[in-house]
């Protein structure tokens, strides 16, 4: 008998004002990989020495979505579709998803949520991981490309530096029209 092939789900980027939302799905690899936390318990070091070995030991699938997806669907199911788009990146079907959170996307996969997972199901806390530092490095690069908002730092979320310069910069094609602060900063 085949062993299941149980999928963790999470998210990051839900709440920044700037960026996407990026999902990932994790399939641990056989004996499972030491030291895995919710992503935000973790130090950046550790996250990253994690990311590695997950990328390098597991099935891991990374799904995104964009701002103007965010700002067409709204950030709850634009994060719905991000998770279905991490678990088809998968590769594999799993046999199991367990995702972050109260609710799961309306998908194919045999699901179950699990609040608070990413603190106690390492399958969750290996996706958390990989979401987390996909995202902030994209943000680090966006942070490049638009410099001013300290995105290196805040990775898109609301800071008083943020939105200082939100307001004295204007919103970049990364700003998240739909959210409160980006569309007041665009009536300035």
């Amino acid at each position: 008998m085949t062993a299941p092939l149980v999928a963790g789900v999470d998210e990051a980027g839900r709440g920044p004002l700037a960026g996407p939302v990026v999902a990932a799905a994790v399939i641990l690899c056989p004996g499972g990989i030491a030291g895995l936390d919710d992503s935000k318990k973790l130090t950046e070091r550790r996250r990253e020495a994690l990311f590695d070995r997950i990328r390098d030991q597991c099935t891991v699938g990374v799904g995104i979505a964009e701002v103007e997806e965010i700002d067409r669907l709204n950030i709850l199911w634009a994060t719905m579709l991000a998770m279905e788009r991490a678990v088809a990146a998968l590769g594999v079907d799993p046999t199991e998803v367990l995702v972050d959170g109260n609710r799961c996307p309306d998908w194919r996969w045999r699901s179950r949520a699990i609040i608070g997972g990413d603190a106690i199901e390492p399958c969750i806390s290996a996706a958390s991981i990989i979401a987390k530092v996909t995202r902030d490095r994209m943000m680090k690069a966006a942070d490049a490309v638009h410099p001013g908002y300290g995105w290196a730092r805040n990775k898109g979320y609301g800071s008083a530096a943020h939105l200082a310069a939100l307001r004295t910069l204007g919103p970049t094609p990364l700003h998240r029209r739909s959210f409160a602060p980006v569309a007041q900063a665009i009536l300035l």
